[in-house]
């Protein structure tokens, strides 16, 4: 699954926009004020996490993109 299968799946399963961001695939305006996230690191590893008072938390990176969007369903659903 890679970022816009994972945005499709969210839609289908009936996830609101305003939990979840996803780089370059599905990022919400305005910006929520706490969501979870999906997003390439400078270094090219995929990171997932929480966005919670202005802040970023990594929760997990991944090696892949498929990987990263894996754990951001299971995160959702």
């Amino acid at each position: 699954m890679d970022r816009r299968e994972l945005r499709a799946a969210l839609s289908r399963a009936g996830v609101a926009d305003g939990y979840y961001r996803i780089e370059g695939v599905h990022e919400p305006v305005p910006t929520p004020t706490d969501f979870l996230f999906l997003r390439q690191a400078s270094d090219g590893v995929w990171e997932t996490g929480a966005y919670e008072r202005g802040a970023y938390e990594i929760i997990a990176r991944h090696r892949s993109e498929q990987d990263a969007c894996g754990h951001l369903l299971r995160l959702l659903l």
